[in-house]
């Protein structure tokens, strides 16, 4: 990989591409992008349990309530993670101590589960910057493979950041028959229709290269923010629900099945997506396909579930397909949860302008532009994990 100097502006726009092929293979069906024609919906309060008491404090809400969420979205929309799994085995297959012109360590590292033909491998691509201290991290997978990752890895460095992600199709590869060739092939058979599927073992992944992070002395693994785009927003979003080693967790325009709102029937909706994908999601999420209402929980009770982690959702308002008014709707939804909890939650009451980002506890921007994780994205991020995870910067 090249590092991205003064040409970072033009790797990112290369980013935005490659992105938006990887994430928009299919031409998507027509959709409802009318605001007047969003239908009257009813979304579940977060703080209520299912037999109609109030979550009045944070001990219920960590010993029941949550819980019922998080049986209620491993039952109907990601299918169940199973406890257990096969054991990781971690190499680092290659070293660079004066990679980046010196400012910093890669390491190339094989995650590998299972033996013989039916091993399945991780390959885990980690900078760290040379500060001589364990240096907080972005995890997050890429669409286009380590070597040709367009994150701007010199940036991050040199902020005092470390940077690790994963090609997402190593475990699962992203087709409706991937199952066969995934690390779904080393767990018992997948029964039910809450079986887990491409996103749930996309998220297993993202923990999994976390258990990594934890063995590397040069990484700080209590501070990882956790970073995804796209369809693997989506894998991030359920990872770090699941998943409370996650310090920080970061949608980047994740759309239906992710952050935005799915009751608000704009976009893409329950039914194209699980058309187009049906590998994602566990079966049973395919049953709410033009019946919306029915489903027992909404997106904003998966940000809730990150609570009270710091969690930004980023919308662009030219993608419209991933609704960028459910998923501030979705942010302010989960706002309740973070101050039942003890903290900030979402600094203002109706979505900021174009450009504008806010940020508390939870941080949310509408930028300029279309689907995409551009070099705006990059600065908001940065900065709310500055503001959450201050690292030690590099020398100048």
């Amino acid at each position: 990989m090249k590092p991205a100097r003064a040409l970072v502006g033009l790797v990112l726009l290369s980013a935005a591409l490659l992105s938006a092929r990887g994430a928009r293979s299919q031409a998507p069906p027509e959709a409802n992008e009318d605001e007047s024609k969003v239908p009257p919906y009813t979304l579940p309060d977060p703080l209520v349990l299912a037999d109609g008491r109030r979550v009045a404090d944070a001990r219920t809400w960590t010993q029941a309530r949550r819980p019922e969420l998080m049986r209620l979205f491993e039952t109907h929309v990601y299918g169940r993670t199973p406890a257990g799994g096969p054991k990781a085995r971690f190499q680092v297959t290659k070293t660079d101590l004066a990679a980046l012109g010196g400012r910093a360590t890669r390491k190339d590292v094989a995650i590998t589960f299972g033996d013989g033909p039916a091993a399945r491998r991780l390959d885990l691509l980690v900078y760290v910057p040379n500060t001589g201290a364990p240096a907080p991290a972005f995890l997050g997978l890429n669409f286009q493979r380590n070597d040709e990752i367009k994150w701007p890895v010199q940036t991050i460095v040199e902020r005092g950041y470390g940077v690790a992600s994963a090609f997402y199709g190593d475990l699962f590869p992203d087709r409706p028959d991937g199952a066969a060739d995934s690390v779904l092939t080393l767990f018992p058979a997948r029964q039910g229709p809450d079986a887990w599927n491409a996103l749930g073992v996309w998220a297993w992944a993202l923990s999994r290269a976390l258990d990594y992070l934890e063995t590397d002395p040069a990484v700080d693994a209590k501070r990882v923010a956790l970073l995804g785009h796209s369809r693997l927003g989506k894998a991030a979003l359920w990872a770090g629900a699941q998943d409370p080693r996650f310090a920080i967790v970061i949608s980047n325009e994740s759309g239906c099945g992710g952050a935005a709102l799915s009751k608000r029937i704009y976009g893409e909706t329950v039914a194209a997506i699980t058309k187009r994908f049906p590998h994602w999601f566990c079966a049973n999420f395919s049953r709410y396909a033009d019946h919306e209402a029915e489903l027992p929980v909404d997106q904003h009770e998966l940000l809730a579930l990150i609570a009270p982690r710091p969690l930004y959702v980023a919308s662009a308002v030219e993608d419209r397909w991933a609704d960028p008014r459910g998923e501030f709707l979705a942010a302010l939804a989960a706002d309740p949860v973070y101050r039942l909890l003890g903290t900030e939650g979402l600094p203002v009451r109706e979505m900021p302008a174009v450009d504008h980002p806010v940020q508390g506890r939870i941080g949310y921007h509408v930028r300029s532009g279309g689907h995409d994780l551009s070099e705006y994205d990059w600065r908001q991020y940065l900065a709310f994990a500055d503001r959450h995870l201050p690292p030690v910067p590099l020398p100048r």
